[in-house]
């Protein structure tokens, strides 16, 4: 990974916002976690927080979708929405706030 630089500013609540190059850096986005690693020589170390129940090889599957649906290859037949929600797996965070299409069980 190349060394990207960035700095941020502590708010009074004792905040910050990850500048964006580092938030595409550690591939996350909102609702995303970072762990911070204090080292004894006073260097804060963050990354990424993988989900626990992530399989490696799924992952590394969707990456592919992932990049082959964004250059434009689309697999053939594939379901809009599952589209969709492989796009987010993949590192692109969902819309909470946003209205769901469709009907919804409950």
């Amino acid at each position: 990974m190349p060394t990207v630089r960035e700095q941020a500013t502590i708010t009074s609540k004792g905040q910050i916002t990850l500048p964006k190059p580092i938030r595409q850096a550690l591939g996350v986005d909102a609702g995303g976690k970072v762990d911070f690693e204090l080292r004894e020589d006073g260097q804060v170390v963050v990354t990424r927080v993988d989900a626990e129940h992530e399989d490696p090889a799924i992952g590394a599957f969707l990456d592919l979708l992932a990049r082959d649906i964004e250059a434009g290859r689309h697999v053939r037949n594939l379901p809009e929405d599952l589209a969709r929600a492989m796009l987010e797996q993949a590192g692109r965070g969902a819309n909470l706030d946003e209205e769901i299409d469709g009907e919804v069980a409950l």
